[in-house]
């Protein structure tokens, strides 16, 4: 690794592009989910990873809690596999995957860090984007009800009501020891997103304003980085 990138800068990108690879599904399927009644939390993802198998496409505003840092955009997804983000905060950061390609455009580096993506196998970014990859988390994680199946306050002091599940690791292998979901109990759209890492990171991403089924356009999810910028490829697997 040249000098442009300090180590430390180098390995916090390292750990929040990994979890942006890993923490695409959830924001993918944030859909509405059917009336249907709930009986357990497993049957309840169930529905909703279900529902989301049916989204065309969608966009919504997010911002991020990462490691002490903010960070906020716009979020567009395209079934089945295209998702592009759009920060606001670092302004005119990007992440880009296009089905075969994770790009993320660093400015304030300088740098575009490159992940090719095969299709093939369970345990990669491609398959997390698809209803497939979906139900593999319940395969790798038991799904439980955090306070109950009624829905309660986002936090205190908010009067958004939200239903919120727990996703816990079957085995100390998965990235991370814990998912937590909350789904917004009038829109059934996904709010937000928290996730904890084995090595004590905290990741937390909300979700407003979406926009489902507008028929998004394939040029969306095309992006060509500035030919300044210095590359960096196959960035998730170097030292």
């Amino acid at each position: 690794m040249t000098a442009l990138f300090t180590y430390n800068k180098m390995n916090f990108m390292k750990k929040y592009a990994k979890f942006v690879a890993g923490a695409i599904a959830f924001f993918l399927f944030a859909s509405a989910v059917s009336a249907q009644a709930i009986t357990t939390a497993s049957a309840y993802f169930k529905t909703v990873s279900e529902y989301y198998a049916t989204l065309k496409d969608y966009e919504a505003d997010f911002d991020i809690r990462a490691d002490k840092r903010d960070m906020a955009g716009k979020v567009s997804y395209k079934k089945p596999d295209l998702l592009r983000m759009d920060f606001t905060s670092p302004a005119e950061q990007v992440i880009v995957f296009n089905g075969d390609m994770l790009t993320v455009y660093l400015p304030e580096e300088a740098a575009v860090l490159q992940q090719s993506v095969k299709s093939e196998g369970s345990g990669n970014a491609a398959n997390l984007n698809t209803a497939q990859g979906l139900s593999l988390l319940s395969r790798y994680y038991v799904v439980a009800y955090e306070v109950g199946q009624e829905p309660v306050l986002l936090e205190e002091g908010s009067s958004e009501k939200v239903v919120k599940l727990v996703l816990s690791r079957r085995n100390s292998s998965e990235a991370f020891r814990y998912i937590k979901l909350a789904i917004n109990a009038e829109t059934k759209l996904i709010r937000r997103v928290e996730a904890a890492t084995s090595h004590g990171e905290t990741f937390v991403f909300n979700f407003t304003g979406y926009k489902i089924n507008s028929d998004i356009s394939d040029q969306r999810f095309i992006y060509d980085p500035p030919s300044s910028a210095n590359n960096y490829n196959n960035f998730l697997f170097s030292e």
